[in-house]
């Protein structure tokens, strides 16, 4: 039976304090942004008092101290042998969840108990992470077979069905950013690229769906994704089947119909091209079937299962925008798209925080001297818009150094999950940095009216203890896991 030796170094030798220091300084720089955000103009209260955001938030950064020590002190075994049962019991409570009479905001994701509210969902991330970790390092597992592949999307998805449940959408989105841990562990690009191709289509199809192209009784948006999925289909082909020539020859006919297709509307009569291109993409789908059975090579098939799916994901997406979401939520995609501009409705927030930050320039107007926020002028600013007092008060240097700071503490968790000795560690390394990567891309672009208002915090800067919380728990796992690396087994 394997026996640890006593040459294993203990927690705080091994510890990587490089990634506690950035840990620390982002809680400073957040304190003091949860100061400038929460601040009243003409207010005398102490900063310090626990009557204020600026107090309280003292208190959640004092307990995260705490909860990060003990993390550090639990042997890191325990982290893998009880992933299950945290993950289990973080499913029952997301379930439970869902059935809380109170509402706050909308959202029932919040669990009320006196003056405490915890959000179950922001420690959810961490069990669902452990879960992952544990069944990906399973002795035989092949993200390849199909069967392990669709267990991993059930621990992934499971979570996001109770969240979306409990109509809390952004959370749940969050969970999405657990595909860049498996693209790492070997899961095919094409996955990656689907998705993308996705968003691509919703984006082009959604935005120009009213223009006409050139005059002619053709909306760009379908015109456009069709052909889209033509040249996508063609370069598949291409990448997957190592036919650049018959590529080429399928990329030439789709482009010669096309144009073909544009100059007679131009010129003779105008007619709507979308069903000679919609013609086209099942033509495609025909001729990749007959390839895959006279061929035998499976990706044909593949291929036209990509096309097939990207032409009833927008037709889905297209019904679900119009027929599905709530008026709110419509306007809030028109408005990210430019489709609308509602500056007094869902693109307010978006609209001042935009103000606020542009009214800092390169400098800023320094600590408790933002108008903007002093103000008030921009809703949940010291949660979900909290970067936006960041770039009044401390401008464009400021705003620029906060970013910084996360890009090293991103590089440094790669560093660090690169060098896991276990398969666990290095899955759970990368499940942690998936998350906090997705938090402040979509938190500090949807500040900027980059990326859609979908209400997640920053990590370390937004107010409020389950978040706080919930990232110390996903770091200092991670930092115990990596502690017990240089552990020797005979």
């Amino acid at each position: 039976m394997a026996q640890v030796t006593g040459n294993e170094k203990s927690v705080f030798r091994s510890i990587d304090w490089w990634t506690i220091l950035i840990y620390i300084t982002l809680l400073v720089f957040g304190w003091i942004s949860v100061c400038g955000a929460s601040y009243t103009m003409g207010d005398d209260t102490n900063i310090f008092s626990l009557s204020t955001r600026s107090g309280m938030q003292i208190v959640w950064i004092g307990t995260s101290l705490v909860l990060g020590l003990v993390l550090l002190l639990l042997d890191d075994q325990y982290y893998e042998m009880f992933a299950y049962v945290l993950f289990g019991f973080f499913l029952l409570l997301l379930f439970a969840t869902i059935f809380n009479p109170h509402s706050i905001k909308g959202s029932r994701s919040w669990l009320v108990m006196g003056p405490v509210r915890v959000q179950p969902a922001e420690f959810a991330k961490f069990a669902t992470s452990l879960a992952l970790a544990k069944f990906i390092s399973k002795y035989g597992y092949d993200i390849h077979n199909w069967k392990d592949f669709l267990k991993t999307l059930a621990i992934i998805f499971t979570p996001m069905l109770f969240i979306v449940m409990q109509r809390e959408t952004g959370s749940a989105l969050v969970y999405l950013s657990f595909f860049l841990m498996l693209y790492r562990e070997g899961m095919t690009g094409s996955v990656l690229f689907t998705a993308v191709s996705l968003v691509v289509y919703f984006v082009v199809g959604i935005r120009y769906a009213d223009p006409l192209l050139l005059g002619t009784p053709t909306p760009i948006g379908k015109f456009f994704v069709y052909f889209l999925i033509q040249v996508s289909s063609a370069v598949m082909i291409g990448v997957y089947t190592r036919q650049w020539r018959e590529a080429m020859q399928v990329l030439g006919v789709c482009v010669a119909v096309t144009v073909i297709s544009l100059l007679f509307s131009l010129c003779v009569i105008p007619f709507n091209m979308v069903w000679i291109q919609l013609s086209v993409c099942i033509l495609l789908i025909v001729y990749l079937l007959w390839r895959m059975f006279e061929s035998r090579i499976r990706n044909y098939m593949w291929i036209a299962v990509f096309a097939m799916g990207s032409i009833a994901f927008f037709h889905m997406a297209d019904y679900a925008l119009n027929n599905v979401l709530e008026d709110h939520q419509r306007t809030r995609i028109n408005v990210l798209l430019g489709m609308e501009e509602d500056l007094k409705g869902a693109g307010y927030n978006v609209h001042q925080s935009e103000i606020a930050i542009g009214s800092g320039g390169l400098l800023g107007k320094g600590f408790l001297n933002g108008t903007q926020t002093k103000l008030k002028y921009v809703p949940e600013q010291d949660t979900d818009f909290i970067f936006c007092t960041v770039g009044e008060e401390e401008g464009f240097v400021g705003a620029a150094g906060v970013l910084v700071l996360f890009l090293i503490l991103i590089l440094r968790l790669i560093h660090v999950a690169e060098r896991q000795p276990t398969r666990f560690g290095r899955v759970y390394g990368y499940c942690v940095l998936s998350i906090f990567l997705f938090h402040v891309f979509i938190n500090v672009g949807m500040v900027l009216g980059l990326t859609p208002v979908i209400g997640i915090p920053l990590p370390f800067f937004s107010y409020g203890g389950s978040s706080l919380w919930g990232f110390t728990f996903l770091l200092f796992i991670f930092l115990r896991i990596d502690a017990g690396r240089n552990r020797q087994i005979d």
